[in-house]
């Protein structure tokens, strides 16, 4: 049996990660301990600039397997990382420590030391340097998933999953597939039975405005139709094609748990705009579950102590009502 810790990543240094770590567990919200993987160093010297005081507890990687880690205070696995300023710009210099960070916490899932993934928001200009398209691709490749991840943005009401991720608008369209459809509305399928013991409502969205489309190919009758009558078939709840411009409506998405979408902008726009940042990025199709808190580094506001952590408390949450297996 696999241990059930949670390996907390904490992704770009110069984020504001930290600070909603330490914002976190004053609330005394975060009700499962968990294992930090960080700079020690950067941590104490954030901690001290932003005027917490939070127990810090050194983990020996050997022994991790072994140990039941303490709760109310920062589990740490330490990692070095060179650094001047405790708050600083992001900049290409945080690169190799960010993967070495992530590298710990790969080969503590792997000898079965965890098997919960969360991490902090990353630069993806600095850090994945156009080698992926985000953490999500990132991380399924480091897992050897490539292809078979999906992004799921939970929130309890109303969850979204795009098709594409963070591709270009004019990519979009060559990245569309009625297989790559089906296996993403199967996965978030099964997720729900697995972890909720409940069969999600899907609508899934038209590419095209209206669902409409003045060129000889239309997305809508050769892809998107064909999967949801294929996904009917297998006795998935699914109803669409919908335009994107009204589906969200209240009195049309109520009648919904998961909306599919065709690209990022589509369903992440709206649900950000239903529920600001009370939503949690899942990457579903993984060996293990990956959920990062649905926020970007944030460097602007490093080091100024007014960054809200609802969103890793949901994270945190979110544990707390799945069922585990």
């Amino acid at each position: 049996m696999k241990n059930k810790n949670i390996i907390v990543v904490a992704g770009e240094p110069y984020s504001v990660f930290l600070e909603l770590i330490f914002k976190s567990i004053k609330s005394k919200k975060i009700k499962k301990p968990f294992l930090l993987i960080c700079s020690k160093k950067l941590l104490i010297a954030q901690m001290k600039k932003l005027k917490f005081k939070i127990k810090i507890n050194e983990v020996n990687k050997k022994k991790i397997k072994n140990i039941v880690l303490p709760n109310r205070c920062i589990n740490i696995l330490d990692v070095k990382f060179n650094f001047k300023k405790a708050f600083d710009k992001i900049n290409n210099n945080s690169s190799k420590y960010i993967e070495n960070c992530f590298e710990e916490a790969f080969e503590l899932i792997k000898i079965g030391a965890g098997n919960i993934l969360i991490n902090g928001p990353v630069s993806k200009k600095h850090f994945l340097k156009k080698k992926f398209l985000g953490i999500t691709e990132y991380v399924a490749k480091k897992s050897n998933k490539k292809g078979q991840e999906v992004m799921f943005i939970y929130n309890r009401k109303l969850s979204v999953s795009p098709i594409t991720t963070h591709l270009s608008l004019e990519d979009v369209k060559k990245n569309l597939s009625t297989k790559k459809i089906i296996q993403n509305v199967l996965t978030i399928n099964s997720f729900f039975n697995l972890k909720f013991k409940k069969k999600p409502k899907f609508a899934i969205t038209g590419l095209n405005p209206h669902c409409e489309t003045n060129k000889k190919f239309s997305e809508e009758d050769k892809i998107i139709l064909p999967a949801i009558k294929k996904l009917k078939k297998k006795n998935i709840n699914i109803k669409g094609p919908f335009a994107a411009d009204t589906l969200f409506l209240k009195k049309n998405i109520k009648k919904f748990n998961v909306v599919i979408g065709m690209y990022h902008d589509q369903v992440l726009t709206p649900i950000k705009t239903l529920y600001g940042f009370n939503a949690i990025n899942i990457t579903l199709g993984l060996p293990f579950l990956r959920m990062t808190p649905d926020h970007g580094p944030n460097n602007s506001m490093l080091g100024k102590n007014k960054s809200n952590p609802i969103s890793l408390i949901e994270t945190f949450k979110f544990l707390s009502q799945i069922r585990e297996n």
